[in-house]
């Protein structure tokens, strides 16, 4: 499985609203994701694990 990245374009409550290099859309649970996660981070989705995007 190759990697994702994808910029995390808004944060509504527990979640986050991120978008794929593709334009597709993913809501995750914020706490999936890195405590560094803020609008603007790219992340990276690999392995069913996300960390920051360098």
């Amino acid at each position: 499985m190759e990697p994702r990245i994808l910029t995390v374009t808004a944060i509504n409550g527990d979640y986050a609203e991120l978008v794929s290099e593709e334009g597709t859309p993913h809501t995750v649970a914020l706490a999936l994701l890195p405590p560094e996660t803020d609008v603007g981070r790219r992340i990276r989705w690999e392995l069913f694990e996300y960390s920051l995007a360098e």
